[in-house]
């Protein structure tokens, strides 16, 4: 017996044959990538960029250009995730753009703009998008496809914008999600770590950064680093020890290492720049083994990236 199948069915089984949707790192992706959960990615492609923080800014075009300008431009400030994922020889720009635009739309993302290279607005265009660097993310302006689009479910706006484009026969697309949100107020004060060590044993600190995969402390740490040097000053017979933890993204051993390492760069620093006795910090990674919120979610995820302060 032969069936036959409607040009819709037929779509829904080429989309659902075409592309994946882990949840996780695969093999092949740069160390702590993974997908955005429901969107996935095209089959048989490899992570080359991510980045993904709690807070931070992307620009997206929610129109084409007109005479080389932008129409419609938002700044979006909230949870920003950029993803840049390279196929294999093969499949065409639209074919990738058009599986992407398919998953985001059962997401619930409506479309704001989809166009191809001229109707966008050529180079300018590409030069209004947010992008990862080479080499982790190409665009030929010559030959590209953009898509943006918008959802709001449970009081939350998130928007999404994707730009696929080719380089030597292989695709690139970067999907950028970007999550609307105030930013926390993470700082914590010398008087409120005393306390916490006071009353807890431990406190969490959130206002420690380092870029994603890395233990390279980045400027926007010194005002926490400065309280916990003015913690420490205030009271010479107080040591601490320094713990680093991470999420469950990565093998149990890399986030092991990865927090160990991170928790050593925040002692460093603090005996660097601060004077503070590097006999006072002993430092310690506990990787994910000690998780404050579900690692099945970004919200959860994100608490439990963290260092602690605990008192001996």
């Amino acid at each position: 017996m032969t069936f036959r199948l409607g040009a819709l069915a037929q779509a829904v089984l080429l989309t659902a044959l075409v592309f994946h949707t882990p949840a996780n790192a695969q093999p092949g992706d740069v160390a702590g990538a993974r997908d955005v959960p429901g969107i996935g990615r095209f089959a048989g492609s490899v992570i080359t960029g991510y980045v993904a923080k709690d807070f931070d800014a992307v620009r997206v075009q929610a129109a084409p250009f007109k005479a080389d300008k932008a129409t419609d431009e938002r700044r979006l400030e909230g949870r920003i995730a950029r993803i840049a994922y390279r196929t294999a020889p093969g499949p065409s720009i639209l074919e990738v753009s058009r599986n992407f635009e398919s998953q985001l739309a059962k997401a619930g993302f409506e479309t704001l703009v989809a166009c191809d290279t001229e109707a966008c607005g050529g180079i300018p265009f590409t030069e209004a998008i947010d992008l990862l660097p080479v080499p982790q993310m190409w665009v030929d302006g010559f030959d590209y496809r953009y898509f943006a689009g918008r959802k709001t479910a449970g009081g939350r706006e998130t928007y999404a914008s994707l730009l696929v484009s080719q380089n030597n026969q292989q695709i690139f697309a970067q999907l950028t999600i970007a999550e609307l949100g105030a930013m926390e107020n993470k700082m914590v004060s010398a008087a409120e770590m005393a306390k916490g060590l006071g009353d807890k044993g431990h406190i969490a600190l959130y206002g420690i950064y380092f870029d994603t995969d890395k233990a390279t402390l980045k400027p926007e740490s010194r005002p926490t680093l400065e309280q916990i040097a003015q913690l420490l000053g205030g009271q010479p017979q107080l040591n601490v020890f320094i713990v680093g933890h991470t999420d469950n993204q990565g093998s149990y051993d890399y986030n092991l290492d990865l927090s160990r390492r991170r928790a050593e760069a925040v002692a460093a620093e603090l005996s660097r720049s601060y004077r503070i006795a590097p006999a006072r910090l002993r430092t310690a990674g506990v990787g994910l083994l000690a998780p404050v919120g579900s690692n099945a979610t970004d919200a959860g995820r994100a608490l439990n990236r963290r260092v602690e302060l605990v008192a001996p």
